[in-house]
């Protein structure tokens, strides 16, 4: 049994030491991934032999690949070929870059290849491929296609930073590409005011810095809308309590008799003097009162389009909080009572927390719900 499991280990040990020295990549023909791999393991262990032979195979396979694609994207006259050739070079220059700071790998490849010159001027070309090709998304004035243009402007910005008036063109097709929502939140009765505008900047703050399922979307409140001079709104998102309740006191009072047998209740003297201890049934009447403060609410959430005002979305959502006091008291025998009844009866009524305390633990579910169901019917956007 022990050489079973030896030769497993043993096994394991192999099959670990051929996947990071890279050999299992060279064997499916990922020389780049082979040259990275056996590269890194010889900057840990500059001697290891599977690792030396990995890369002396890989690398000039790696380099004639990679030189053959990118010359191929080219002459291929894709919608991005520069692009495309760029990357198979940029693989080249890091393949360069690992070995120069591997000294195990310098002594198998001691002149690696680099290509710093051919990636300077494919940047340039991809750069104003991807220009132009933003500009031609931009053209077609839809929101799918000024998203693409935004990504073709990123690229640029990548290749060639401040590439022309490519900052502009980014941020005019952010604006066309990206959603914009007006948020109106109907005002509460003014006697919660306090606590409902907690509640509604909670939901403000949500939108404006923590909302995150896409970034094509931004939502406004009416005066952001209006102080930006919106030249069109997309959807109008309406908050608003359906109805609620804070602090509804509902008071209950319980009455019983309890009682608990076989309990000491003394001790008793026999004919012959001797002692034991004596039995008996113990009787106690004990009062509970209860008193719930209930806060709850419905919530309603609709969106709006903002150009025929159809209802895209109509979502509901309550939540409720109980705040709760018990407090009793008895005659009797204690011993009659459960320890819940004895901890009850050594209770004092207490006060409910403030309306506004109670207004926030209510909502706080409804707010829980509202955000996920924000997030998950923009995520689409």
């Amino acid at each position: 049994m022990n050489r079973f499991y030896y030769a497993i280990f043993f096994v394991l040990i192999l099959f670990f030491s051929a996947c990071s020295s890279g050999k299992k990549a060279f064997e499916q023909g990922d020389y780049y991934q082979a040259v990275i791999k056996s590269v890194n393991r010889l900057r840990q262990n500059p001697t290891h032999k599977r690792s030396r032979e990995t890369l002396k195979q890989s690398y000039p396979l790696a380099i004639e690949t990679l030189e053959r694609n990118a010359v191929n994207a080219i002459s291929a006259n894709g919608p991005f070929k520069f692009k495309e050739s760029l990357g198979y070079y940029e693989q080249i220059n890091r393949m360069y870059e690992e070995i120069r700071r591997s000294p195990g790998a310098l002594r198998v490849v001691a002149n690696p290849k680099n290509y710093y010159t051919k990636v300077s001027e494919l940047k340039e070309k991809a750069a104003e491929e991807s220009y132009e090709a933003g500009l031609l998304a931009l053209s077609r004035d839809t929101r799918e296609d000024a998203k693409q243009a935004f990504y073709r402007f990123k690229d640029v910005q990548t290749f060639v930073p401040n590439y022309k008036d490519v900052q502009n063109k980014l941020d005019e097709a952010r604006f066309r590409a990206t959603l914009k929502v007006v948020i109106e939140q109907i005002p509460v009765p003014t006697r919660y005011d306090l606590s409902a505008r907690f509640f509604q900047d909670k939901i403000e703050e949500f939108l404006h810095t923590r909302f995150r399922s896409s970034q094509f979307v931004r939502f406004y409140t009416p005066l952001e809308a209006e102080q930006e001079q919106l030249p069109f709104v997309d959807h109008y998102l309406r908050l608003q309590f359906d109805d609620f309740v804070v602090g509804k006191t509902l008071l209950e009072r319980n009455t019983e008799s309890v009682s608990k047998d076989s309990v000491k209740v003394g001790t008793v003297t026999l004919e012959d003097g001797s002692k034991i201890d004596a039995y008996n049934t113990v009787y106690a009447k004990v009062t509970i009162h209860k008193k719930e403060v209930v806060s709850n609410g419905l919530f309603s959430m609709q969106v709006f389009d903002g150009n025929t005002n159809a209802v895209l979305t109509h979502r509901k959502f309550n939540g409720e909080y109980v705040w709760l006091s018990r407090w009793g008291s008895f005659n009797g025998d204690e011993r009659a009572l459960t320890d819940e009844q004895l901890k009850i009866c050594k209770s004092k009524e207490a006060s409910p927390p403030p309306p506004q305390n109670l207004f926030i633990e209510f909502t706080r579910p409804i707010y829980d719900q509202l955000t996920g169901a924000i997030n998950r019917f923009y995520a689409k956007y």
